[in-house]
């Protein structure tokens, strides 16, 4: 997964000189954006020590010495998080395999209470189906069983389905523009989850079969993803907007709801189309996809939408 020095660099390169006030005379320069000496001297330390840093030996940094990187850098708030969890990363060494996912109970009744009007999808850490309604399942992938995520090795997983499943990227309009969010909501999680084996094992596997998410991966780019809009020219109901928003959840702040909303009449009509030809009407108790919960005592413990196991 990213270090913190690829990102420190990718950055860099993105930030020009003109933007900061530096003059350069008209000289000839062999780096795209700042060079690392005037970098570490805007931002209060020794070319020497950031030299280090972005060559990943320099341990660990101060969190005064990673905002004054991020105010030259110009970061936003999330790129500024990422950068600091990136540091946390740099101390820490191997990778563990993570705790199966389950959704929490609060969440399933939640998805619930939405019945079938709403479609509604539970996604997990790496951006696998916890859990869906049937309209939820209907608008993202009704190509699959519905019953993939009671298997958590056969899980869609929404990363995979959007860079590997041709049917899916066939669905959006605007793949392009939704494919950079994914990619860059992969990042911030790899970020937050430096140890996490199986998050690690999915970016290899979409950097060796999918050049696109390559390429975007190589941007460097990060952010998250609470709310946007897809166009989607779906197979069954033809062309459509809607919106997307992700409710986190506190007991299982590695879950989001995601849920859809039309945005236009005939958006609105294509949804219930949907979920009258999704089978069952409005029998959230019956329609939704559910794991069995696990004890209470394994529960206390403990964030946008394609098929492949990922075993």
């Amino acid at each position: 997964m990213e270090c913190l020095g690829t990102f420190l660099k990718s950055r860099r390169d993105r930030v020009t000189p003109a933007e900061i006030g530096l003059l350069t005379y008209g000289t000839p320069r062999r780096v795209p954006g700042l060079r690392r000496e005037e970098l570490a001297q805007l931002a209060g330390v020794s070319a020497g020590y950031y030299t280090r840093l972005e060559q990943g030996q320099a341990g660990s940094v101060s969190g005064q010495v990673l905002d004054a990187l991020a105010r030259v850098l110009r970061l936003d708030q999330v790129e500024t998080a990422h950068l600091h969890n990136l540091a946390r990363r740099s101390v820490r060494r191997g990778l563990s395999e993570p705790p199966r996912e389950e959704p929490h109970p609060r969440v399933l009744k939640l998805l619930e209470s939405l019945g079938e009007a709403t479609p509604a999808v539970v996604l997990g850490r790496r951006g696998d189906v916890l859990a869906w309604n049937r309209t939820g399942h209907a608008l993202v992938a009704e190509h699959l069983p519905f019953e993939a995520p009671r298997n958590p090795p056969d899980r869609p997983s929404i990363p995979r389905m959007f860079f590997l499943d041709p049917h899916t990227r066939a669905m959006y309009r605007n793949w392009p523009a939704l494919a950079e969010i994914h990619v860059a909501y992969l990042r911030l999680t790899a970020g937050r989850y430096p140890t996490d084996a199986r998050l690690a094992g999915l970016i290899g596997e979409l950097l060796m079969n999918s050049p696109h998410f390559g390429a975007m991966w190589a941007t460097g780019d990060v952010s998250d993803c609470t709310t946007g809009t897809m166009l989607l020219r779906h197979p069954t109901v033809g062309a459509l907007s809607v919106d997307y928003q992700v409710w986190l959840q506190p007991d299982s702040p590695d879950h989001r709801v995601e849920i859809y909303t039309p945005n236009d009449p005939a958006s609105a009509d294509a949804l219930r189309l949907l979920n009258q030809q999704s089978g069952r009407g409005d029998e959230p108790e019956s329609t939704t996809v559910r794991t069995e919960p696990k004890p209470s005592a394994e529960r206390a413990g403990c964030a946008c939408s394609g098929y492949a196991p990922h075993g």
